[in-house]
């Protein structure tokens, strides 16, 4: 029988949607004040979701504060507190959206876990705006 289990976490990052492709007004035109020179910041949400088979002798998944852990080290300290497009080198030729993200997010987790696990990802930009991988 397999069942989900889910994690939430909390970090703040900023990021400036920008082609480099394109002049100031397009980008201005498609991204919007996402565009602005200097930036701006999100106060994201993070939800992590394990489907799996329950383990009889533990009775869990997998254990919450292993998660957390892993959730902590791999994702919370590598983006909190950081600018996207200057600090994290996976953005470096990447639009730095919350798709692109979320599936980076996604590449991050699913390395670190058992791989007969499922996982979704569900990351919010702002609380009306958020996207999931896989859909």
């Amino acid at each position: 029988m397999r069942i989900s289990i889910f994690r939430k976490a909390h970090f703040n990052a900023a990021h400036r949607l920008y082609n480099p492709d394109w002049s100031d007004d397009k980008n201005w035109k498609v991204f919007g004040k996402c565009n602005n020179h200097n930036f701006h910041g999100h106060n994201y949400e993070l939800e992590v979701k394990i489907t799996g088979e329950i383990d009889p002798a533990t009775g869990y998944v997998m254990n919450l504060k292993e998660l957390k852990d892993i959730i902590k080290i791999e994702i919370e300290n590598k983006f909190d507190h950081k600018n996207l497009n200057l600090d994290i080198p996976e953005f470096q030729d990447m639009m730095t959206s919350t798709e692109n993200f979320c599936i980076l997010i996604y590449n991050i987790l699913k390395g670190k876990l058992n791989p007969d696990f499922d996982l979704t990802i569900r990351l919010y930009e702002t609380p009306r705006n958020f996207v999931e991988y896989p859909a």
